[in-house]
């Protein structure tokens, strides 16, 4: 009788803890959601949960805890690792997927949006990074998985302040994972296509162009859901990568293969 292959928990989360930035909506919540089913115990981090009244009915109380985080501020980052590491013990994951975008073209794009750009998709994900870094460091081991975008590795019109931060982000990712290697943290990044999130759907209201321009481009012919990236986003979380670190996953449906 042959041996079974040795892959230490596969694609089970069970007894690990997550935290999950912008997590109110989209691909956060998306990911938060996977994670519970998986297993996991999640921290759901979004500047939406800062009342004290907040509440999410979409994530089962039993197995999350929300945190208000908005990560322009660096207070507000510390208070929520702080609150994590109280609720937890020990914080796993950690997945940075609070973000925004912002289109103008390149001579009219103003001051204003690139700071905002940059400062919530690449300083906030630096600051949520060494945050949650110092506590992997001292655990002696961690995840970490950044939404980036293919935005990131090829350039699009009409949203260079989008691109610039998400391409930072993929530096972000590589530097840190060589960094932290040594600490067995793991640090790779997402780098998703056009998907169909409650923000993009809204964007195509007023771009319908920009819809059929991604779909014509893209070799499977469809743009993807949510759901396309928490099986990935399962993967680099648990053991069964292991050996995954500085890495970008592409899940565009071929767009950045040609």
């Amino acid at each position: 009788m042959k041996s079974k292959v040795d892959i230490p928990g596969r694609f089970s989360l069970s007894g690990m803890s997550a935290i999950v930035t912008g997590s109110a909506s989209g691909l956060g919540r998306v990911i938060a959601q996977a994670f519970i089913e998986d297993g996991a115990f999640v921290i759901a981090a979004d500047r939406a949960y800062a009342s004290p009244n907040s509440q999410d009915n979409s994530l089962d109380p039993e197995h999350s805890h929300l945190v208000g985080l908005d990560v322009c501020d660096e207070q507000s980052v510390k208070k929520a690792i702080a609150e994590a590491i109280e609720v937890c013990g020990v914080i796993d994951i950690c997945v940075n997927c609070a973000g925004v975008g912002g289109r103008a073209p390149a001579v009219d794009y103003p001051d204003e949006t690139w700071e905002r750009v940059i400062d919530t998709n690449l300083t906030g994900m630096f600051r949520m990074c060494r945050a949650v870094g110092r506590k992997m460091i001292e655990q002696g081991k961690g995840s970490i998985i950044n939404i980036a975008s293919i935005g990131g590795i090829v350039g699009f019109a009409g949203s260079v302040g989008y691109q610039a931060s998400k391409g930072g982000v993929i530096q972000l990712t590589r530097t840190l994972a060589v960094e932290w290697a040594p600490h067995q943290i793991r640090v790779n990044a997402i780098a998703p296509g056009h998907i169909a999130t409650e923000l993009v759907q809204k964007q195509w209201m007023s771009e319908p162009e920009l819809k059929q321009f991604f779909e014509s481009r893209t070799p499977m012919g469809h743009l993807g859901d949510p759901s396309d990236i928490a099986g990935a986003i399962i993967f680099l979380a648990g053991n069964s990568s292991r050996m995954v670190t500085g890495q970008v996953l592409a899940i565009d449906g071929g767009y950045t293969a040609q």
